[in-house]
């Protein structure tokens, strides 16, 4: 493992779900609360310095219409009328200054007293003398300053002067510095409160993806993919609400490659895990057909917290399974029959040794001549009707078995039965003429002897077979379930051989039908097409 390690190449790490997440939240929310910060300024500053201006004009107005002004213009300059009054005015409501001119622009009033009677300095005046009022922002004597402008007129509404405030930019900025600080005290707190929401999504989403990273979870996502389709089993998923979530290679090739046109072959593993979905219970080893196929399935719920979300369903193809088992019997079959044959001629053998001992040469010779005419009814003669090599020896063996039961199987001498490449045919033929040569010893297993009898025959590439047996029969009331699964006269678990035969022939585009009359005969016909080297040549 070490050894794997050091050879696979180090890449570098992505970053963490919970830094990634906090980075990108974090520029989401700094960039919207800036914003905001910039908007909600910006409100505020020209709210603030509306305010001023609004506070600063109606002191102005009030200024302008109060009679100490108006009586104050109609005398000189340096009569001190109006310079007490200003001058409190200022510095009751804190302003730089509260000037009143005539209207050829005289100061009659200024915080500096020595430059009253001088000309005002500033062409924002001018609107003022016209009757307007006026805001500037500008620099007289004193430091710069929001000023604002009023008209005073007498009783006769005549104009006779104006009234100037003016409020230090200094004072008005630092008002709208105390506002920009409300704000910003707004925004760290808002700062904070996303925070601990980034933290917590955090924390939701590391405990939903169950403490993995994305690209871990990408990594197993691929891994499980692979892991999947490189399955021979197949596996099909639902959720909750019975829709397909998952479907590897195998399933696919099972449930719907293999499926008739038009056909929903694929229904009896849906309702399995649909009835899982709703009972809550795991089904095992259960057989299913589909296809045309018989099925093993297991099926377990998928929980989370305890609530039923999907169910999953593993499941292999029992056909195969079962054809290999039966392909399996027939070799050890033939194995037997092999191993009884070479003990027979080893006992031959010894035979022929002691009549040479015995130099019983007639004896010898008509034992000779017996044995190789023996031969030739039994071996010989099937060598010679059946040219396939599996068929013969399958043959061979259930003759022998048939004898240590104590029965007699027979091949009709118009048997013929031409070699075959297609091993699937052959396969199908062994399987379906296993199951019905096993089906006729079984029903005469009570009988002191019987007899089965076989005809293959060949024509125009199809195999035409018969079965008989003079056994019980079959009662009437079965014939139309003995090609049925799970029905069985021998006891439970069984009513399986006869189901797959017929299976495996309709497959094959063949055919398999019965006769049988209790206490007479059974007899069994079998077609199939016979991919002959005759019909190929």
């Amino acid at each position: 493992m070490k050894e794997l390690a050091q050879r696979v190449k180090p890449r570098k790490r992505p970053m963490k779900l919970s830094t990634t997440v906090t980075l990108m939240i974090c520029s989401v929310i700094g960039s919207v609360l800036l914003l905001a910060f910039a908007l909600w300024f910006w409100q505020i500053s020209n709210a603030t310095r509306d305010g001023v201006k609004e506070t600063a004009l109606a002191v102005a107005r009030t200024l302008a219409d109060s009679p100490e002004i108006k009586r104050g213009l109609l005398l000189p300059p340096d009569s001190n009328v109006i310079q007490p009054l200003t001058q409190a005015v200022a510095a009751r409501n804190d302003l730089l200054y509260a000037i009143v001119t005539n209207m050829h622009g005289i100061r009659y009033s200024h915080p500096n007293a020595g430059i009253i009677g001088q000309h005002f300095i500033g062409e924002d005046l001018n609107p003022a003398l016209k009757g307007k009022e006026n805001v500037a922002v500008n620099r007289g004597v004193l430091a710069p300053a929001l000023r604002v402008f009023t008209p005073v007129y007498n009783d006769a509404s005549q104009q006779i002067g104006v009234v100037v405030v003016g409020i230090s930019l200094s004072k008005v900025d630092q008002q709208v510095s105390r506002s920009r600080w409300a704000v910003m005290w707004t925004l760290l707190f808002s700062a904070l409160v996303g925070s601990l929401g980034t933290w917590q999504l955090v924390r939701v989403l590391k405990r939903i993806l169950l403490g993995l990273e994305p690209h871990e979870i990408s990594a197993q996502f691929k891994q499980r993919q692979a892991m999947l389709q490189s399955l021979k089993e197949g596996v099909i998923a639902v959720d909750a609400d019975g829709r397909v979530t998952l479907l590897n290679h195998a399933a696919r090739q099972m449930l719907l490659t293999n499926a008739p046109d038009g056909a929903a072959g694929h229904g009896p593993l849906l309702a399995d895990l649909l009835e899982v979905l709703e009972t809550g219970e795991p089904t095992h080893d259960r057989e299913l057909g589909c296809n045309g196929l018989l099925l093993l399935s297991n099926t377990v719920p998928v929980r989370s917290q305890g609530v039923v979300i999907g169910a999953i369903s593993t499941f292999r193809d029992k056909t195969e399974v079962s054809q290999l088992l039966q392909r399996l019997d027939g070799m050890v079959n033939y194995v037997d029959a092999l191993r009884t044959t070479s003990h027979e001629f080893m006992n031959k053998l010894h035979v022929i040794l002691g009549l040479l001992n015995m130099k019983s040469y007639d004896k010898l010779e008509e034992y000779v001549l017996q044995t190789a005419q023996n031969y030739q009814t039994d071996i010989g003669a099937i060598q010679h009707r059946v040219k396939s090599p599996v068929v013969a020896g399958f043959l061979l063996g259930k003759i022998n078995r048939a004898k240590e039961r104590g029965f007699t199987l027979t091949l009709a001498d118009e048997s013929l039965v031409p070699d075959n490449p297609n091993e699937k045919q052959v396969t199908v033929l062994v399987t379906v003429l296993g199951n019905l040569i096993e089906n006729a010893l079984d029903a005469m297993n009570n009988q002191p002897e019987g007899e089965v009898g076989i005809l293959l025959h060949y024509q125009d590439g199809w195999l035409t077979g018969e079965v008989s047996d003079d056994g019980p029969g079959i009662a009437p009331g079965n014939i139309d379930a003995i090609f049925r699964k799970g029905f069985s006269t021998k006891g439970d678990n069984r009513g399986v051989g006869l189901f797959l035969a017929s299976q495996q022939l309709t497959e094959l585009g063949g055919t398999i039908t019965v006769e049988s009359e209790p206490g007479v005969f059974t007899q069994f016909f079998v077609h199939l097409p016979w991919d002959s080297e005759r019909k190929n040549a």
